[in-house]
Order: structure tokens, then C-alpha cells, then sequence
């Protein structure tokens, strides 16, 4: 895993040096997240927030990357009983996105994202219950990002994109595989009115 994101910061630095000079924005919205799986356990939908930095870079009239810096909220909800739980994982993910832009200000774009645990918290009625914790799950993840976007002559954009786990995220192992899938819905900014303009 260290490999691997040595490996995508010197990408995006690469790209950085050859590409047009960056633009800058922030982002925000909504994640619904939930575990694919392959044990009886029946995993629910859980809601939560992402917000973070991105940085926009062309790499022709029609081409750009943009690597991303977002908190995201995930996990999942499921029952033990008659009790609901509420695992919520927090991440800092790393998402490079290649995006395809065309001229109406629509743009779509896949990329790979790797992210860092930084929390975990386990709630039943609102109630810490204590069961879970980081040692229960790899510090790391991996996901392949899909998405749709769409930038107004204002700055303010929408964002709508699907992140699919790869990782098993289960530390314990048995057998049992856990991986992040992320549905995301957001606004973002970019603050340079006339990059604005040009990538529409």
C-alpha cells in the first residue's frame, strides 16, 4: 500500500510539471455508503458528509486531471437482534480523476482513489456501543471512481460519482471480505472565473 501511494503522488506530480497551471475549488455534499460483501450479513445504507480541496489540471482542450483531498463519511448500517447499528469509517481519500470535458460544461471522469482510516465509530441509538475500532480494519483503502459533473459559467458545479471499493477492509480476515461502496453527491467551487469560462 506504501508502494502504491508513493506511486500516485509521484503521477500526480509528473503531471503537475507538464500540465497547464493548476486552478483550485472545494467541494461538499452528500455520501451514501454501504459494504458489498460476501458473508450472510445483510449490510444497509448508511448516510454521511464529504468535503475537501481539488485541484484542476489540463492537459488539453478536452482532457484535465484532478486530484482531490476529501474527509468522507462511509460505512454501513445492520442489525444484531433488534438493535441497529451504525458504523461509521472515516477517511481521508486521495482521488485522481482523468475527466473528458465537452463544450456545454458537462464533463465525466474514472479514476483511481486511495484513502486513510482515520476513525471508527459504532453507534446504536445514538449510543457509542464500543465493538468496533481501527484495528478491526486496514488503514487503507482502494477504490476505482465513476462519475458525472458539470460546471456552470458561475463557478458553482455539481458532482455526482460512484466510488467501488477493491480492498478488503476486514482486518480479522475468516473468510469474510468488506468493501467500501460509495455513492457521492456534491457541489463544488472554482475559484478562477475565466478557467471557468475557457473549460466550458
Amino acid at each position: 500500500m506504501k508502494k502504491f501511494s508513493l506511486l500516485l503522488g509521484f503521477i500526480i506530480t509528473g503531471i503537475t510539471l507538464f500540465a497547464q497551471g493548476p486552478k483550485f475549488g472545494l467541494k461538499a455534499g452528500l455520501n451514501i455508503a454501504q459494504f458489498s460483501t460476501n458473508s450472510s450479513t445483510d449490510f444497509n445504507s448508511r448516510l454521511g458528509l464529504h468535503a475537501g480541496a481539488l485541484a484542476h489540471l489540463h492537459l488539453g482542450p478536452m482532457f484535465a486531471l484532478q486530484p482531490e483531498v476529501v474527509y468522507s463519511s462511509q460505512g454501513a448500517k445492520f442489525n444484531v437482534g433488534n438493535d441497529e447499528h451504525s458504523l461509521g469509517l472515516s477517511y481521508i481519500n486521495i482521488p485522481v480523476n482523468l475527466q473528458y470535458m465537452f463544450n456545454n460544461g458537462f464533463r465525466i471522469q474514472t479514476g483511481p482513489q486511495v484513502g486513510f482510516l482515520i476513525d471508527v465509530n459504532d453507534k446504536v441509538n445514538g449510543q457509542e456501543t464500543g465493538f468496533f475500532n481501527s484495528d478491526d480494519f486496514h488503514n487503507v483503502d482502494l477504490a476505482w471512481s465513476f462519475g458525472l459533473g458539470y460546471l456552470t459559467t458561475s463557478g458553482l458545479g455539481l458532482d455526482a460519482r460512484y466510488n467501488l471499493g477493491l480492498r478488503n477492509i476486514n482486518e480479522d480476515g475468516g473468510g469474510n471480505s468488506l468493501k467500501n461502496n460509495v455513492f457521492q453527491l456534491g457541489l463544488f467551487y472554482m475559484f478562477d472565473h475565466a478557467h471557468k469560462a475557457k473549460s466550458r
